[in-house]
């Protein structure tokens, strides 16, 4: 299967040549991301998309000074939303009516249930619920890069408080959760390239239950 090929060929690539990804592959990358599965459908994120050099440069001290950074050809940043309020969840209802071209009585009974819960929940636990949305789609942007023969770097290792100031998200009601430097691996200066895949054993990953 393509697909498997695909994700056996990746890896956390840990130097990058600065090469640019053509625009095709990155949008496709991105179509990927919006069609990430999400709860209720309210994709509660953003992504950030970085091509700017000098932003790069800002970043990459806040991140453990990982090459990556500005070695990548796009930088993304994944950012969730800090709570759900009745607007944002409103919004993604009406968006779902307007597309689909008519209102369904049990759907806008589901926007009421929301309505009456999401916004009255603590805001980080609101966040942190929004964060795991986000990284589905993250995963599914890291996929679809090694399908278009991508490079990535998955990257937690930064100050998200940092890198909220420099992006200004927490202004947007954003706040960042984890960045995927995408580009073209520089094998003579990567450590990992030529390192056997580690995975679990099939026994010792899945359990069947039947």
């Amino acid at each position: 299967m393509e697909l498997l090929n695909k994700l056996n060929w990746r890896y956390a690539t840990k130097a990058m040549n600065g090469q640019k990804v053509p625009q095709e592959k990155i949008e496709n990358i991105i179509e990927a991301i919006s069609l990430a599965p999400t709860s209720s459908g309210l994709q509660p994120f953003e992504v950030y998309v970085i091509t700017n050099q000098e932003v790069k440069e800002k970043i990459k001290p806040i991140a453990w000074n990982q090459s990556v950074i500005t070695d990548c050809s796009h930088l993304f940043v994944f950012a969730a939303w800090d709570t759900y309020t009745a607007e944002r969840i409103n919004k993604q209802f009406d968006l779902t009516n307007t597309i689909r071209g008519f209102k369904n009585e049990g759907w806008e009974n589901y926007r009421q249930q929301l309505l009456n819960s999401y916004p009255q929940r603590d805001a980080e636990e609101n966040f942190h619920h929004a964060a795991k949305q986000a990284y589905i789609a993250f995963s599914q942007a890291i996929a679809a890069a090694a399908f278009e023969g991508v490079d990535s770097t998955p990257l937690e290792g930064f100050d998200p408080a940092a890198l909220d100031e420099i992006l200004g998200l927490r202004e947007k009601g954003l706040r960042s959760c984890v960045m995927l430097p995408v580009g073209y691996r520089q094998p003579d200066k990567d450590w990992l390239v030529n390192l056997k895949k580690v995975r679990k054993s099939r026994e010792d990953l899945i359990t069947e239950v039947d």
